[in-house]
């Protein structure tokens, strides 16, 4: 349950947890309401729920001090105007109901404190990320802040796939992670949850794909993959966390064009398919088009070009590739020369070679936008 403190969202899990570590120091039931006099946490669960609105007023009037109504103590927590957003409460009226609503208000306090910069510190990220900041008052609000603006930061892009909704939540993020203080976890849009993780200075993308392979094995469901992670650079200023969002989003929509297998991409790896994805789609029709001259790439069957990614996977060696595909080597070089034939390219030489497997990550791409070439 999310309540509002302020326009600062504040969870009354929070306050539950807080206000349960009370049973096993008093008897007293002790508990938070909220502005509109609802009960949100208590040590006695079934008092949750409760609506005392007619007490909202009295204790507004009582300020910072405690005040007794119906049975009950009850202090506010610390607000910066002059409607409270939440107050203590304690059973009981007198001296000891006074001590324990005072403690209780001071763990609360505490907690409300914490999780109000953390939330702040989220939407300024948030903000970041967005372009919804200008560069120059960066630096000023990390300050405010006091969040260190030139550290190293990795970015990560959560996607779900294969139809699973339910377990890729903010929540079930912050929960794998092992430092919590060093990562902010949003969520961005229908479909994806965003990490930003501090890194030591001598970090590499390696550790960023460690983390991303930790989140990846935890949010499997039945051993089936149901996230796909993007990885961008690693940001070395708050201002470039824009920049790394980006490029992670970018990895992700690369990915899913040429690494349909893959389910970790890191933006540093996508190498050709990066250039590829960011080419007008009219001029990448114009290349298959001098490039296949004599017959379209669709005058290639299936397995003619099962053979093509074989050797190619094979680095252009004919024995190996012949090995893989279980035919003698002759077979292999009629096949090479059937395709000389039909496209003019003679994929034993690098140039060739090189060409024609530009020419088929194009092929896919146009594909994957719908655009038949």
């Amino acid at each position: 349950m999310e309540e509002k403190a302020g326009g600062i969202g504040v969870s009354g899990r929070i306050f539950l947890n807080i206000v349960l570590q009370f049973k096993e120091t008093t008897d007293t039931v002790i508990g938070v309401i909220d502005s509109e006099g609802t009960v949100i946490a208590c040590t006695d669960l079934t008092w949750i729920g409760q609506k005392w609105q007619h007490l909202v007023e009295p204790i507004n009037q009582a300020g910072d001090g405690c005040v007794a109504l119906e049975g009950k103590t009850f202090k506010t927590l610390s607000t910066w105007c002059g409607q409270f957003d939440f107050a203590a409460f304690a059973e009981g009226e007198g001296e000891m109901s006074e001590t324990a609503c005072a403690m209780a208000t001071v763990a609360l306090n505490a907690a409300k404190s914490y999780y109000e910069e953390k939330h702040d510190k989220i939407s300024f990220v948030k903000s970041i990320i967005s372009d919804n900041i200008l560069p120059s008052d960066i630096y000023v609000r990390a300050k405010e802040l006091h969040m260190n603006a030139e550290i190293n930061r990795g970015v990560m892009v959560i996607r779900r796939i294969n139809g699973h909704s339910d377990g890729l939540t903010v929540e079930a993020v912050q929960s794998i992670l092992p430092d919590r203080q060093s990562s902010f976890v949003l969520s961005m849009g229908e479909a994806d949850i965003v990490l930003i993780q501090q890194l030591g200075e001598n970090a590499d993308r390696e550790d960023l794909e460690k983390i991303a392979r930790m989140l990846e094995d935890s949010l499997s469901v039945n051993d089936e993959n149901s996230v796909v992670i993007g990885i961008g650079t690693v940001a070395a200023h708050l201002r470039e966390l824009a920049k790394s969002y980006k490029e992670a989003q970018i990895a992700i929509e690369v990915g899913k064009v040429f690494d349909t297998e893959k389910y970790i991409i890191n933006y540093e790896n996508l190498g050709i398919g990066r250039l590829i994805y960011q080419l007008p789609t009219t001029l990448c029709e114009m290349f298959l088009q001098e490039v296949f001259k004599k017959n379209p790439i669709d005058a290639l069957d299936k397995e003619t070009l099962f053979t093509i990614n074989k050797f190619f996977e094979n680095n252009l060696v004919l024995s190996e590739t012949a090995r893989k595909l279980f035919v003698h080597r002759n077979t292999l070089v009629y096949r090479l020369e059937k395709i000389k034939k039909l496209t003019g390219l003679d994929l034993r030489e690098f140039d060739d070679a090189i060409t024609f497997k530009v020419a088929l990550m194009v092929k896919k791409y146009l594909s994957s936008r719908g655009i038949e070439a």
